[in-house]
């Protein structure tokens, strides 16, 4: 009788060569119930494997993958995606692993570069970060059965496993801070609106501005440093402009602070200004930063190990890393009388 290969497998289970693959192996990549299926199609054809096939199959190579679509340039001054990086590489480097890092201009040559890594079995997970609104990344991971681990909240991630922090809670909590202060004039100089973790603190932020009868207006940017001084400039110029203004990054966030004093206005007496991730740049600069603070660099840790978790069998689940918490500065005073 022939060999019975895996393709006869996928067939007879209607499945792909790769799902059979993975439930052969005992990887991750496929449903217990798919496992369950090729597995008894397998023992009714009386499949045994291929030793050198079986051991090609099983090479790893030893290598995650992180694809960025944002500029060179962007990614050079943001000072989040270096601790992030740098809390990943702390982990694999441990494991003798190495990170796979590409930089795109747009998601379309993102989900091409996965292709091309699932094709050439280049990586044996990926990284996915700055999640989208009904991501068209996710339906892609899933048919190319590439383990990955996602940055972002569990309702972006539509049941992959995930890493996240909680955004909502925290918007809530610089919200209320400057509220608290006296300011009822504020805004917002926010990342790009397609953003997952953008959206979810545009709804958060609307929130708790309406429940606390807030006047609130809010600037999207790309996250760079550029942008954030020309939406800064341009709030600081509106007739009844802000007293109060909450950046969605550190960078653009001192960047602001930069415009203030070359508008010959000063932080906290005419604005106050709210830094997210809290970067050593909060503490650098005069007045300090007030800042939502989380541990960029054991945020990039955690979303490591998820990922060898998957590869070594757990079930995709989220995980809550963190609340970011308030941490009050210089810049924060009520506003001007």
């Amino acid at each position: 009788m022939p060999r019975i290969t895996i393709k006869e497998i996928a067939r007879r289970a209607g499945v792909s060569k790769g799902a059979v693959s993975y439930a052969l192996n005992n990887q991750p990549g496929v449903s217990e119930a798919t496992r369950a299926r090729v597995l008894k199609v397998a023992e009714e054809l009386e499949w045994v494997p291929n030793r050198a096939a079986r051991q090609l199959s099983a090479a790893r190579s030893e290598t995650f993958g992180l694809v960025l679509a944002r500029s060179a340039k962007t990614l050079s001054e943001e000072p989040f995606y270096m601790g992030f990086v740098g809390g990943v590489e702390s982990v694999l480097s441990e494991k003798s692993y190495a990170l796979a890092l590409q930089v795109v201009p747009d998601l379309e040559e993102e989900m091409a570069t996965y292709r091309k890594w699932a094709a050439e079995r280049r990586v044996d997970g990926v990284v996915v970060v700055d999640l989208r609104v009904a991501d068209p990344r996710i339906p892609l991971l899933r048919k190319l059965e590439l383990p990955a681990v996602l940055v972002g909240d569990p309702a972006l991630a539509d049941g992959l496993a995930c890493v996240w922090t909680d955004g909502t809670t925290a918007m809530y909590a610089a919200v209320e801070h400057v509220a608290s202060l006296g300011h009822q004039a504020i805004a917002r100089v926010a990342g790009p609106p397609e953003h997952g973790h953008v959206w979810i603190r545009d709804q958060a932020f609307a929130a708790v501005c309406r429940r606390l009868g807030l006047d609130a207006r809010v600037l999207h940017t790309d996250f760079s440093g550029e942008e954030g001084a020309a939406a800064t400039r341009e709030l600081m110029a509106t007739e009844g402009r802000p007293t109060a203004i909450i950046y969605d990054n550190d960078l653009m966030a001192v960047a602001g602070l930069s415009v203030v004093n070359g508008l010959g206005l000063r932080s906290p007496d005419d604005v106050t200004l709210v830094a997210w991730d809290d970067s050593t740049l909060c503490r650098l600069v005069h007045p300090t930063l007030t800042a939502i603070s989380h541990n960029i660099v054991a945020y990039g840790a955690e979303v490591a190990h998820r990922l060898f978790g998957l590869l070594e069998g757990a079930m995709p689940e989220s995980h809550l890393y963190s609340t970011p918490a308030l941490v009050v500065r210089g810049s924060s005073g009520p506003p001007p009388a």
